[in-house]
C-alpha cells in the first residue's frame, strides 16, 4: 500500500469508476482490504442496476466484545470521471480541469481505509467494524437500494460522503422524480400550422406556472430537462419534461408534486383539435425516504471524537439525498460525515491534504471511542 494517505488517495482517483463501470476499482479495494485482514466479499446488487460489480462487503474482527460498527462510501463517480489527472497545488488536489477530481467519494474510501491501517498497525483493542463500498450512488442510490442487507451486522455508522470533517449530516429529506411526457399533434409549421398541437407550447405554459425552486424552509422543486422536437418546420408532437421535488415534510412532498402534475393536466386540458385531444403521461417515482437523526449515540460518538481531535463539531440537514436515506429506512441509525471534498460534480472539485489526514484522525477516534463505551 502507498506510504501516504495523499499517494493513496491519489491511486484511486486515477482508476475510472464512473457509475455501473465500478468492477476495477472494487477488485484494487478488496486486494487492500484482504491486505488488513478483512474477510471480503460482494452481493449481486449489480445484477439490478446494471453494472459490472456488486456491493463490496468487508467485515474485520475485534478483540472487544460489542457489535461492529458501519463505515461506508461509494465507489462510483459522476462524469466526466475518466482519465483523471491529479495535480498538488498549495498541499490542495485537483484534477487538471477537464474532469472532475472524484473525491466524491474517494476521500471517504481512501480515508476509511487508512484509518483501519492505522489502527491496526498500532495494534490497537477495538470492536469488530464492517466496511461498506457501495456502487451506482450517483445514479440514484442503486447500490444501497439493491444491497443484500443481510450482510450488515451493525446497527449504527457513518457514510463518509459529505463536506467539512468532524462535522455530520444528521437529516435529508425525501424525493420524488416525475417524468411528464406531453402528446401533442405534428402538422406543417408553414403549410398547415393550424392542424398542429405544439407540445412545446404545452409544456412551455405549463412550466411557467409551475412551483419551481425554494418553496419553504422545508421543500424545493426543479424542472431540470426537457425534450422535444425535430425540426422547425415541424409542429411538435412529443416532449419529455424531468423534475423533482423534495421535502422533510410528506405531506408538502405530496403537496408540491400534485402541484406540479395538476398544472400539466390543465395545460393539455386546454388543447383540442377536431377529435384529438392533447394528454400527458405522468410518471411518480419515490427517489428516496427522507430521514432525521435525534440526539443519539451516532450523534453523540461523532461530537466525542470531534471534540478529542479539536474540531469544531456542527450538526446540519441536508438538501440532497444520499446512500443513508436508504439505510436509515432499512433500520441502520447512519449520519453522513465530512471527507473535505469541495466544490464536487465540478472540474472545479478539490480536497486538501490536511483534510485527508484530519479525517483519517476523525475516524480513529470514532473508532476508539466506540470501542470504549
Amino acid at each position: 500500500m502507498d506510504k501516504t494517505i495523499t499517494d493513496f488517495f491519489i491511486s484511486l482517483v486515477t482508476i475510472n469508476s464512473e457509475s455501473k463501470n465500478e468492477k476495477t476499482i472494487a477488485q484494487k479495494l478488496e486486494e487492500d482490504l484482504k491486505k488488513l485482514g478483512a474477510e471480503v466479499q460482494y452481493d449481486n446488487a449489480h445484477e439490478k442496476t446494471g453494472g459490472n460489480v456488486g456491493n463490496l462487503y468487508a467485515y474485520f474482527t475485534g478483540n472487544i466484545e460489542k457489535p461492529p460498527i458501519l463505515f461506508c462510501a461509494h465507489m462510483d463517480t459522476v462524469t466526466p470521471g475518466n482519465n483523471i489527472k491529479p495535480q498538488i497545488i498549495d498541499d490542495k488536489i485537483f484534477s487538471n480541469g477537464s474532469t472532475i477530481l472524484g473525491a466524491d467519494d474517494k476521500s471517504g474510501i481512501a480515508e476509511i481505509i487508512w484509518a483501519i491501517k492505522e489502527i491496526r498497525k498500532n495494534n490497537e483493542d477495538h470492536a469488530p467494524f464492517e466496511v461498506l463500498f457501495t456502487i451506482s450512488e450517483e445514479t440514484g442510490l442503486l447500490g444501497a437500494k439493491h444491497l443484500d442487507y443481510s450482510l450488515i451486522k451493525s446497527k449504527i455508522g457513518y457514510a463518509l460522503d459529505g463536506h467539512r470533517v468532524g462535522q455530520i449530516t444528521v437529516g435529508a429529506p425525501s424525493q420524488n422524480s416525475m417524468k411528464y411526457t406531453i402528446h401533442g399533434k405534428e402538422s406543417h409549421a408553414g403549410v398547415s400550422p393550424e392542424q398542429g398541437i405544439n407540445a412545446i407550447k404545452i409544456a412551455s405554459e405549463a412550466i411557467a406556472a409551475m412551483p419551481i425552486g425554494r418553496i419553504d424552509e422545508e421543500t424545493t422543486c426543479n424542472v431540470g430537462v426537457i425534450k422535444g422536437g425535430t425540426a422547425t418546420n415541424i409542429i411538435p408532437n412529443l416532449v419529455v419534461i424531468k423534475a423533482e421535488a423534495r421535502s422533510h415534510n410528506e405531506d408538502k412532498l405530496k403537496q408540491v408534486t400534485e402541484q406540479m402534475s395538476n398544472v400539466l393536466l390543465k395545460a393539455v386540458g386546454k388543447y383540442k383539435l377536431d377529435d384529438f385531444q392533447a394528454k400527458v403521461d405522468i410518471e411518480i417515482e419515490k427517489s428516496y425516504w427522507a430521514f432525521k437523526l435525534k440526539d443519539d449515540d451516532v450523534i453523540l460518538l461523532a461530537k466525542k471524537a470531534s471534540e478529542n481531535c479539536g474540531f469544531e463539531f456542527k450538526t446540519n440537514i441536508g438538501g440532497g439525498g444520499s446512500d443513508v436515506n436508504i439505510f436509515n429506512v432499512h433500520g441502520l441509525k447512519m449520519a453522513v460525515a465530512g471527507t473535505g471534498m469541495e466544490k464536487v460534480h465540478t472540474v472545479d472539485e478539490y480536497i486538501a491534504i490536511s483534510d485527508l489526514e484530519n479525517c483519517v484522525k476523525w475516524l480513529k477516534e470514532v473508532i476508539r471511542e466506540y470501542s470504549r463505551t
